[in-house]
């Protein structure tokens, strides 16, 4: 039976750069979750006839909201809705699946790499058809509409049993259940060379993945061990939970320590990796041996050849402005198209949709390709097997040789957490307006060549977005300002640190960006303003 349900706005449902991601007492509130879904239907002139996709990363809240998701749908008249089966898709299946059934849109309830639970945190990515996420001009018609929301249109059912592959009935709505591992499976055999990694791994090749208890573990397990034949305690922590098991759920060298102290014990496989909570994000490592996501990404471009679906050449490359420099070498060296784009992974589809990028990262732990609207952390680490399978090199030796060709940045990302908003925003205003008198000023050894907002004017829809700030020295070192869009206590403070080398290239990193870290507080005037004398967390 549909139900129309009278509601009060709430006025805290503004997306950021991935969707609406709030603490799970936040988003249970009584109709918390329908007020924000219906403002989607609302603000996109309904969703009568068309064919949306729905899963998620498992975490707490999942099955509740997927359930409830469902039968507003088919309250609003929509006509088909593919699910994941028991409600779980990664986010880069969900693009995969939304592009290959040219379906309208599509929702993956997820909040990325941080932790869940009852004391976690819940979000929502709203997709839209070309597979990626919504462009700011829909988000912020959803936000409108969020704010004066009076009702919202559920229909009164038992709850749909997602366990059984098939379609079946929701009033008038069909669900077609389906197996998201096989859809992207499918996929990834089209890209990559199985055949060369199962024969990498028949060698005796050595390799851990840490799932981090999040969605991907199935995924790995079916790809990595059923499939190409590595060991079967090669895949760890491979059960989705609803808390995912107490792991903060993000893959950088603090929350994944376990896999990292393996990687860096006297018997360390030889490559290992993560993803995190909705599999988007990735992290690589050798033994004994980290890589940052800024040289993953150049060296995936430099190395492109060796995995068959893009043997025939690439278009261009982007990343984030917060990125390091490395990959714009590269694409220089290749002669291809460079891009450098506010964060945010809707930014590159555009690019993507334009033919003028194949692959693209961020600092955050993200890589990724054409081949879906989203990044995409198995595939990242299928590339470093392809590349790895193809050359007979190892992690360490393909990014020295990449290090002796291009370079070195020594980068790295300081995260003052936990700051009050009000105070988070003066600092970055201030430091907006004091620009201008920084350029030509000494900070110990860096010397001021440039500072300025990051503005980019998009080349495809002609939009214009500012996005951090950036101080460049004489020496072509960089500090990038941002404020985290992906927090849900307080505000974040990013701080980007970087400094090129073609000399210097086997050095400790934080001693090499010490005196930078300092420059960065000194500027920004970080510890006057916050109290914070060190960053709370480096990656």
């Amino acid at each position: 039976m549909l139900k129309t349900v009278r509601t009060t706005p709430y006025t805290d449902q503004k997306m950021g750069t991935a969707g609406l991601r709030k603490k799970s007492t936040i988003a249970t509130q009584e109709n918390y979750l329908e007020n924000f879904v219906q403002s989607i239907f609302n603000a996109v002139g309904g969703v009568k006839g068309q064919t949306f996709i729905l899963g998620g990363d498992g975490r707490y809240f999942n099955k509740t909201a997927i359930q409830k998701i469902m039968k507003m749908s088919a309250a609003n008249g929509m006509k088909k809705m593919i699910v994941g089966q028991y409600g779980l898709m990664s986010t880069p299946t969900s693009s995969r699946v939304l592009l290959k059934n040219k379906a309208d849109g599509g929702f993956v309830l997820t909040a990325s790499h941080n932790p869940g639970g009852i004391n976690g945190d819940f979000g929502i990515k709203y997709a839209v058809a070309s597979g990626g996420q919504c462009p700011t001009s829909v988000s912020d018609k959803i936000y409108e509409n969020s704010k004066n929301i009076q009702e919202y249109k559920i229909l009164e059912a038992p709850d749909v049993d997602l366990s059984c592959l098939g379609t079946q009935k929701l009033g008038d709505m069909e669900i077609e259940v389906i197996d998201p591992i096989t859809e992207y499976v499918q996929m990834m055999e089209k890209i990559f060379d199985f055949a060369a990694i199962r024969r990498l791994f028949a060698s005796g090749f050595t390799f851990i993945f840490d799932a981090m208890n999040a969605v991907t573990g199935p995924y790995a397990r079916r790809i990595f061990v059923d499939i190409l034949g590595a060991a079967p305690d090669s895949v760890v922590n491979d059960v989705p939970m609803e808390d995912f098991g107490g792991l903060h759920p993000d893959p950088n060298l603090i929350y994944a320590k376990p896999l990292v102290e393996k990687m860096y014990s006297d018997n360390a496989p030889d490559m290992g990796g993560a993803n995190d909570g909705d599999g988007d994000r990735n992290m690589i490592l050798g033994k004994k041996f980290f890589v940052t996501p800024s040289d993953s990404l150049a060296i995936l471009t430099d190395n492109y050849k060796y995995i068959p679906a893009y043997k025939n050449g690439i278009y261009g490359v982007a990343k984030s402005a917060a990125t390091s420099t490395a990959v714009s070498r590269v694409a220089k060296a290749l002669n291809i198209g460079y891009y450098e784009v506010p964060t945010g992974w809707k930014y590159f589809c555009n690019l993507m949709d334009s033919n003028r990028i194949t692959f693209c990262g961020e600092e955050s732990f993200g890589t990724g390709s054409c081949h879906i609207r989203e990044k995409d952390g198995i595939w990242a680490i299928l590339s470093w097997l392809n590349v790895i399978a193809a050359t007979g090199k190892s992690v360490e030796q393909i990014t020295r040789e990449h290090w002796q060709k291009y370079g070195r940045s020594y980068y790295m990302r300081n995260d003052y957490d936990g700051i009050d908003v009000n105070v988070a925003n003066k600092l970055m205003d201030d430091l907006e307006q004091r620009m201008p008198s920084l350029v030509g000023k000494k900070f110990g050894n860096f010397t001021v060549k440039e500072a300025n907002p990051f503005i980019y004017n998009d080349p495809v829809d002609g939009s214009s977005t500012k996005n951090g700030l950036i101080v460049y020295f004489t020496d072509n070192s960089r500090i990038v300002y941002r404020l985290s869009g992906t927090g849900t206590n307080g505000a974040t403070l990013r701080v980007y640190l970087e400094r090129y080398e073609t000399k210097q290239l086997d050095e400790d990193v934080e001693k090499m960006l010490e005196e930078l870290a300092d420059v960065s507080r000194q500027i920004g005037e970080i510890t006057e303003r916050t109290g914070k004398v060190k960053a709370d967390l480096l990656t």
